[in-house]
């Protein structure tokens, strides 16, 4: 699984033009199923997640998580976080979890986050959304299970 984290005062999601999602200071999270996912991968991006110390301590260090800050996250499907662009211009993704599978695990992730008692707002899984955020820093950060699947080993 892979995501995209920006550390945000603010953002919101919508469709149709209508809010579906929106939280205050926090984590903007663009989230992705790929297709050699494993069960273990949403546990695991779940903790690097919520665990992820890039908010202010006292001294102005990225020394927080959004657990030691009680932030909220907005969390948003986004296969295209699974983007090929090694061959020619158009973007090839077929490195993303098929659909359903992709569906799945988007939901098994927002409940692993919210069982650590983060405040989880989302998208909706396969529409077309607006997303708008400040980002605060800008502090954005990748994350990616396949990283530490290989650390592992």
């Amino acid at each position: 699984m892979r995501c995209l984290v920006q550390r945000v005062t603010s953002a919101d999601v919508k469709v149709d033009g209508h809010i579906v999602g929106k939280i205050g200071p926090g984590l903007a999270v663009l989230s992705c199923a790929m297709r050699d996912d494993e069960d273990k991968d949403v546990p695991l991006l779940a903790r690097k997640l919520v665990n992820l110390r890039i908010f202010r301590d006292d001294a102005g260090k990225m020394n927080r998580s959004i657990l030691d800050c009680g932030g909220s996250a907005l969390i948003i499907s986004q296969f295209t976080l699974a983007a090929d662009t090694s061959r020619g211009n158009r973007p090839g993704f077929s490195q993303a979890a098929r659909a359903d599978l992709g569906k799945a695990r988007f939901t098994e992730f927002v409940e692993a986050v919210r069982q650590y008692g983060v405040q989880v707002a989302t998208g909706v899984f396969g529409e077309e959304m607006q997303v708008s955020l400040t980002n605060d820093g800008p502090v954005t950060i990748w994350l990616d299970t396949a990283n530490y699947k290989r650390k592992q080993s």
